[in-house]
């Protein structure tokens, strides 16, 4: 399915309670895990040692951190969604997250989510509760349940 393109607040304000049409596959490559792995300067084998977690891990193939589910939030909600009246959004944070399943190298995860609450943030902004469910191809458990919160001005 395609970006769902938004006028305005008042109309993205009608999708408060409503699930929104599942976003598309995102494949997680080793090189991701890696730049991941800079970026946050963890840089535990289980990750980034190819090698070694083919002989030791349990999963006999690096898994990229959680965190790097969770960080991907932001790019799913924006390839999913765009409000044509919005100057620019910003993460507010989170009220719950969990891990549920790993994300090994080359798996594929994708975004359902439901617009669980919005309200008025100062005078020209929304406060956005996004109920968040990334789903990995193939696996019962989810890679990462979240209640993501995001400003939109």
């Amino acid at each position: 399915m395609g970006k769902l393109i938004i006028e305005n607040f008042d109309a993205f304000r009608e999708l408060e309670g409503k699930t929104l049409p599942e976003g598309e596959w995102i494949s997680v490559t080793q090189e991701m895990i890696n730049d991941f792995a800079k970026a946050t300067g963890d840089f535990q084998w289980i990750h980034v040692d190819v090698e070694k977690a083919a002989k030791s891990s349990p999963f006999k193939k690096p898994v990229a951190h959680g965190f790097m589910s969770l960080a991907l939030l932001s790019k799913m909600i924006g390839d999913l969604i765009h409000v044509k009246s919005s100057k620019m959004g910003v993460n507010y944070g989170l009220n719950r997250v969990r891990f549920p399943s790993p994300v090994l190298v080359d798996s594929r995860l994708k975004l359902v989510a439901n617009i669980a609450n919005i309200e008025n943030y100062g005078d020209t902004g929304l406060k956005i509760t996004w109920d968040c469910i990334v789903k990995v191809e193939g696996s019962k458990k989810p890679a990462c349940v979240s209640e993501f919160i995001s400003l939109m001005f």
